[in-house]
């Protein structure tokens, strides 16, 4: 089903297909002096791309959207004596490249003789010259037009990139391509044009056929199959929209390794964060699992063959860290670091572990789980030698040089770490959601231990865990505001500021039971839930601002986490109202959630008000209503043990759920549930092999499935 999108003449339509992507207005032209363009690895291809109708400029009627890499642009144009109105209908598809279909349609009842001009201009800048508004082309540009298309080349430090555009019946000049029309009373008149790439000498295959409709792909495009692979069925008018929608952004967000083009990741958001980020790749792919298995596998290679192996302060490598971004551009080195990869992140190296431990325990990817066991004992080396800067137990960042990122955990805008009255906190900075993090690192590295029967590993990791715990909940709790501090600065003192972050903990387990019923009751309170979801920073804190980025908006991907959290303390009521305000901001926006919106209260306003640069699509708000999905159902497999716990919690609002192929282990298996029943006719599972035992409970933590109790005296100061 197409969806009018129109709006505002001057709103942003942001199309994306892996590594391509493109920014236009409403009337589909690219202009070079905004922050527009077509984009293939980094690098803007097209900077100047306008159609003209006898020089005129066309007059913009609505957008139409299919899936995320198409859109089709409908404006129209008076044109001759007899002031016939031409109807143009241009509709523009990504894959390695740039197809558009352009339509004339006459209205009128004379026949059109007219010419149609298509004004292109290639600048090869870098993303983020264009973004910061300072493109420049790095080299020397030549243009060469031939018959019915023309090469535009560009040489930058003994590199030769080129861009091709052609179209069937065109006469191609410097600027772009030029076509005579004739269009019959009534009738129509067509076209289809090319834009294909080729950078650091490697050329991309046609994305279209010229012959062929957008619905009907030739074969170079990457096709996406959907059989065998999971499938959510629902009848809720809500739920549905946003879950196509969902998966229709997590797989338009693959992107490849040039060099390892069959192993796909994830890039963290369009239109700026088309790249591998560390942290953000993956916890969307810890966040879409069960749907998306293989983004979580090629995630994790790829950073793999990224993970640090030497100290270099420029770029904040060292020996086990896994990346915070890498960038696939020839033009420009990044902003930070002055290199192709940057790794100023204090969470990905954990996260990392917690995410090759979540595919253990689903029973994925055992040959790819064992090939990748290195890299998380190497990544356990850099939380305790490098992570651990001062042995004090607590993992923390300090950036390396004047030009890294100040602050490194998920929340990383300069001013989003403060005390509750809003003084800025002084780095080396231990975050309390990082603790998490690392706790669950441990325990997956554990389970994995034990599964091969290394009870003496298992054991030491437990160990680390039950002490990080134990020190967590003494130095991090404020017994007097009633909740965990942020963090604690250079001087080890609680940063006191009501924040998300504690959530998180919730969602690791790191919380102790005893403190658990009041972060819950905190994190749903008036100054933290605005009634969308929960505020990344509470309003009666010195720092708030509802509009800020960090400091009092609401990320989906924030309380995906939290919801999990307290449904898997027991707070189910609290979380699934969490689940609700999350959902029901993801209507509100056609069904794809930004990555952060507005924290302003739900009865300020009658929809949540968008935040003006949030990428749209972004992968983990893109996961975000999946991983919802799986915490209410209360799905969680330990297949080392053959065991899978099954106990949902899924809102009668939301009516009957089923879902298909499911990934478990080699097998699949489907899951019903129909809230309206009571008992095991309104919870079912099918395909689950004879030799796994269902567990009809909520699933115990993971320490109590290890076999090896932590310790629980503190670390030492």
């Amino acid at each position: 089903m197409l969806a009018d999108l129109s709006g505002p003449l001057d709103g942003v339509v942001t199309l994306v297909d892996g590594s391509t992507f493109c920014i236009s207005g409403r009337t589909g032209d690219l202009f070079p002096g905004a922050a527009q363009g077509l984009f293939y690895r980094d690098t803007r291809i097209l900077s100047t791309w306008q159609v003209r109708v006898q020089g005129t400029v066309p007059h913009v009627v609505m957008v139409l959207r299919a899936e995320p890499s198409q859109a089709t642009f409908i404006s129209r144009v008076p044109v001759g004596d007899q002031q016939t109105e031409l109807l143009i209908e241009r509709t523009r598809y990504l894959a390695d490249g740039m197809g558009e279909q352009i339509r004339l349609r006459n209205l009128g009842h004379y026949s059109l003789r007219t010419t149609l001009q298509i004004r292109s201009g290639v600048d090869f800048a870098d993303l983020f010259a264009v973004k910061e508004g300072k493109p420049q082309s790095p080299g020397l540009t030549s243009t060469h037009p031939h018959r019915s298309w023309l090469d535009v080349y560009d040489e930058a430090d003994g590199a030769r990139r080129g861009v091709r555009i052609a179209a069937e019946g065109a006469v191609a000049y410097s600027e772009g391509l030029h076509f005579e029309v004739t269009v019959p009373p009534g009738g129509e008149w067509r076209t289809s044009v090319i834009v294909r790439p080729c950078l650091q000498g490697e050329q991309t295959q046609e994305p279209v056929l010229l012959d062929r409709p957008p619905a009907e792909p030739a074969a170079p495009i990457r096709r996406r199959s959907r059989d065998g692979k999971p499938r959510v069925d629902t009848i809720s008018a809500e739920l549905r929209p946003i879950l196509a929608r969902s998966l229709q952004d997590l797989r338009a967000l693959r992107i490849v390794d040039p060099q390892h083009p069959a192993v796909p990741a994830v890039a963290a958001g369009a239109p700026w964060f088309m790249a591998l980020f560390g942290r953000d790749s993956l916890l969307s792919s810890y966040l879409a699992l069960p749907v998306e298995p293989s983004l979580a596998v090629g995630t994790l290679r790829v950073l793999a063959r990224h993970q640090g192996t030497r100290v270099d302060p420029r770029t904040e490598e060292e020996p086990g860290r896994i990346l915070h971004e890498t960038r696939l551009g020839t033009a420009a080195p990044l902003t930070r670091g002055g290199g192709s990869v940057y790794y100023g992140t204090i969470d990905a190296t954990p996260l990392f572990v917690m995410l090759l431990g979540e595919l253990h325990r689903w029973g994925l990817a055992p040959a790819e789980v064992a090939e990748l066991l290195p890299n998380a004992d190497r990544a356990l080396m850099w939380i305790e030698r490098y992570g651990d800067r001062d042995g004090d137990g607590f993992v923390e960042y300090q950036r390396m040089t004047g030009s890294g990122l100040l602050n490194q955990g998920w929340k990383d805008s300069d001013d989003a770490i403060s005390f509750a009255d809003g003084r800025p906190a002084r780095t080396p900075i231990a975050l309390a959601e990082v603790q998490g993090y690392v706790y669950a690192a441990y325990l997956a590295r554990a389970h994995v231990a034990l599964a091969a029967g290394d009870t003496g590993q298992a054991a030491r990791l437990s160990a680390r865990a039950g002490r990080l715990k134990a020190a967590f909940n003494e130095r991090f709790w404020l017994p007097e505001q009633g909740w965990f501090a942020l963090g604690l600065d250079a001087d080890k003192r609680p940063i006191d500021a009501l924040a998300s972050n504690m959530g998180h903990c919730l969602w690791t387990g790191l919380i102790d039971e005893d403190k658990a019923g009041a972060v819950a009751e905190r994190l749903m309170s008036a100054e933290m839930f605005t009634g969308w979801g929960v505020r990344t920073l509470a309003s009666t804190m010195g720092a708030y601002n509802p509009m800020s980025y960090h400091n009092g908006s609401v990320w989906p991907h924030d309380n995906a986490l939290i919801a999990t959290g307290l449904i898997r303390y027991g707070f189910v009521r609290e979380g699934q109202r969490l689940a609700a305000g999350i959902l029901d901001a993801a209507t509100a926006f056609d069904g794809r959630l930004p990555e952060l919106f507005g924290g302003f209260d739900r009865g300020d306003y009658p929809a949540p008000i968008p935040y003006p640069t949030s990428c749209a699509p972004q992968a983990s708000a893109a996961a975000t209503p999946i991983q919802l999905m799986k915490a209410l159902l209360r799905l969680d497999p330990r297949m080392s043990r053959r065991e899978l716990w099954f106990s949902p919690v899924w809102p009668r609002q939301y009516g009957p759920l089923q879902l298909h192929h499911i990934p478990l282990g080699p097998d699949r298996i489907g899951l019903r549930v129909d809230p309206a029943k009571d008992g095991p006719a309104g919870a079912e599972l099918t395909g689950v092999p004879e030799d796994v035992t269902v567990i009809r409970a909520a699933r115990p933590p993971l320490t109590e499935l290890s076999g090896q109790p932590p310790a629980r005296h503190p670390l030492r100061p």
